[in-house]
């Protein structure tokens, strides 16, 4: 798991990988995530990594895996996600929009609070994954596996879970707009919660 180090200014954050700095407290965060990126790219598996609050445009980071890693409150526009393995990951309040995680296998993440607009998660394995409070838009998680997977409280408009395994997929207080779950077992997802 990440290395939780106090960033050196002082402000209550954690430090980046490679730094003694927070992406806030940063000299030059654009290039913190240049560099950051390019130590992704030269990975094929990445392991334990520390980036909250990074802003990554048009990365592509398909075909790696990752696990243990932090990248909450980071911001995704356009990067690429196709085909990755990931592991015990936190994406907690971070922004994706047009970013693309097909066929990807993702198990024990944590998207709590993020905003997805214009993602696709079609063809996926998503185990486990919480996705508590996020703001989803726009969105696809087409012949996907959601299994015991958590949108809990989230908000989730113009979106398709066509043909997807919703068991014990739970959605209660989830407000819902223009949602399709064409050909997916809803019979088996939560949608309220049980009274006893």
């Amino acid at each position: 798991m990440f290395t939780i180090r106090p960033c050196a200014a002082g402000c209550g954050r954690t430090a980046l990988f490679g730094s003694h700095l927070c992406a806030v407290h940063s000299a030059a965060p654009d290039q913190e995530a240049r560099r950051v990126g390019g130590y992704i790219l030269e990975r094929n598996e990445v392991k334990d990594l520390n980036a909250p609050g990074l802003s990554f445009v048009s990365a592509d980071f398909s075909h790696r895996a990752f696990y243990g890693c932090n990248f909450m409150g980071a911001s995704f526009s356009m990067c690429l996600f196709t085909r990755t393995i990931m592991r015990m990951c936190f994406f907690d309040a971070a922004g994706f929009v047009n970013c693309d995680f097909s066929g990807s296998d993702l198990n024990f993440l944590s998207f709590a609070g993020s905003t997805i607009h214009n993602c696709t998660f079609e063809n996926s394995e998503l185990v486990n994954v919480n996705y508590g409070g996020a703001a989803i838009s726009d969105s696809t998680f087409n012949n996907s596996n959601l299994y015991n997977s958590r949108f809990i409280n989230a908000g989730v408009t113009g979106s398709d879970f066509i043909d997807c395994n919703l068991k014990k997929t739970f959605f209660i207080g989830t407000k819902q707009e223009g949602v399709s779950f064409k050909s997916s077992n809803t019979g088996e997802a939560v949608f309220e919660q049980e009274r006893r």
